[in-house]
C-alpha cells in the first residue's frame, strides 16, 4: 500500500487572551498532517506563524503539494530539500517520525540518538504582557511554578518584572522581548534585571539589528529567538549571544533541530527548546531534545482552554514525555 497523506486545519481557544508585543492571540490555529502506511499513522503538529510570513493556507498548499512524493516514500533526508525550515516541512518531519516509530517499533528517542528513556523535565510557564498589576495577580496564581517568563514589550519594563518578582518572589525569571526593546533601554535595564532575578532576556531587539550586541558585555545572558531559525545561522549569531532558542516551527522538523542543538553546543552556546502557542501534539517531539537544554519552555498546552486527546502531562512545573500513542 503507498503511503497517504491528510491534512487538516484546527484551532483551540486560548486561556483568556494571550499578549505579546506583537499583538494579541485568541485561540491557537494549527495544521495536522497524517501519513498513513498500513494499519500506521504518523503524526505531526504545526503552528504557521504570520512573523515568518506563514499562513494556514499557505501550509496547507505547501504540505498537499507532496502528496505525490509522500505516496512513493518521501523520507525526511528528501523533504529537507523539498521544503524551506519552517512550519510546513516541520509537520511534515514530525509525521514522518512518529510514522516510523509506530511502524518498526522502535521508539523515536532511540532513533534520535538519546541513550535512555526521555525523563521529565521543568518547564517555563509564560505570563502574558499586560498591566503590572495584573501580571503580578497571574504571577501569584502561577508563585508555585518554579520557571516563569515574562512577556515585555519596550514600556514599563522593570515595572512589569518587578509586579512578577512580587507575585512570585521564589521563581527563577526569563524575561522575553520578542523584538519588542530598542538598544538603548536595554542598556539601561540590565542591571536591575539582573538584581531581580532575571536568569535569561529572551530575543531584546529586532533581528536583523543584532549587530548591535556585538562586545555588549551584559549582566544578563541573551538569548535569540526571532534570529535563529536552522543551523546556517548558528555562525554569526555565536559571538552575539549566549543562549538560543530551538522551536521545531522554526527549524522545519526534528530532524534539523537536532543537528541544529548539536552545531550549538559545538559552538559553546545553551540551549532553550520553546513552542508556539499550540497542543501536546506539537511539544512531544520537542521533549526529545529538552532532556539536555539549560530551558525548556513547552508550556503551549497550558496557555490553551483545551488540549487534544490523549495528551501530555504536565505536574505543577514539570512535563513528561509522551506515551506512544499521542506520538513517537
Amino acid at each position: 500500500m503507498t503511503r497517504r497523506l491528510a491534512v487538516r486545519r484546527e484551532s483551540f481557544p486560548t486561556r483568556g487572551s494571550f499578549r505579546i508585543s506583537r499583538g494579541v492571540k485568541t485561540q491557537a490555529d494549527v495544521v495536522v498532517a497524517e501519513i498513513q502506511d498500513g494499519a500506521a499513522i504518523g503524526r505531526g503538529e504545526c503552528v504557521p506563524y504570520a512573523r515568518y510570513e506563514e499562513s494556514v493556507d499557505g501550509v496547507v498548499v505547501a504540505i498537499e503539494k507532496l502528496t505525490d512524493a509522500i505516496a512513493d516514500g518521501l523520507d525526511h533526508t528528501q523533504l529537507q530539500t523539498l521544503l524551506p525550515p519552517g512550519a510546513a516541512r516541520n509537520a511534515l518531519d514530525c509525521a514522518l517520525w512518529d510514522l516510523d516509530a509506530k511502524q518498526t517499533g522502535i521508539p523515536a528517542w532511540r532513533k534520535a540518538g538519546l541513550t535512555a528513556l526521555p525523563k521529565p523535565v521543568p518547564t517555563l510557564f509564560t505570563i502574558g504582557l499586560d498591566e503590572p498589576a495584573a501580571m503580578e495577580a497571574a504571577a501569584r496564581v502561577a508563585q508555585d511554578r518554579p520557571l516563569l517568563k515574562i512577556k515585555l514589550g519596550g514600556d514599563h519594563i522593570l515595572e512589569r518584572v518587578r509586579a512578577v518578582r512580587t507575585g512570585a518572589p521564589h521563581a527563577r525569571l526569563v524575561v522575553d522581548f520578542n523584538e519588542g526593546a530598542n538598544f538603548e533601554e536595554l542598556k539601561i535595564v540590565g542591571s536591575e534585571l539582573k538584581s531581580l532575578g532575571v536568569e535569561l532576556i529572551e530575543q531584546p531587539l529586532p533581528a536583523g539589528q543584532d549587530a548591535a550586541l556585538a562586545g555588549l558585555n551584559y549582566p544578563v545572558p541573551l538569548g535569540a529567538d526571532e534570529s535563529v531559525h536552522d543551523s546556517p545561522d548558528i555562525a554569526k549569531l555565536s559571538a552575539l549571544y549566549q543562549v538560543i532558542n530551538i522551536k521545531l516551527d522554526k527549524t522545519g522538523g526534528l530532524t534539523e533541530a537536532l543537528a541544529m542543538k548539536t552545531r550549538a553546543q559545538d559552538a559553546g552556546l545553551q540551549i532553550m527548546i520553546g513552542c508556539m502557542v499550540a497542543t501536546s501534539l506539537a511539544m512531544a517531539p520537542a521533549m526529545l531534545l529538552a532532556q539536555d537544554a539549560h530551558f525548556v519552555d513547552l508550556d503551549g498546552p497550558l496557555l490553551l482552554a483545551r488540549d487534544r486527546e490523549p495528551g501530555l502531562r504536565y505536574d505543577g512545573g514539570t512535563i513528561y514525555p509522551p506515551s506512544p500513542d499521542l506520538w513517537g
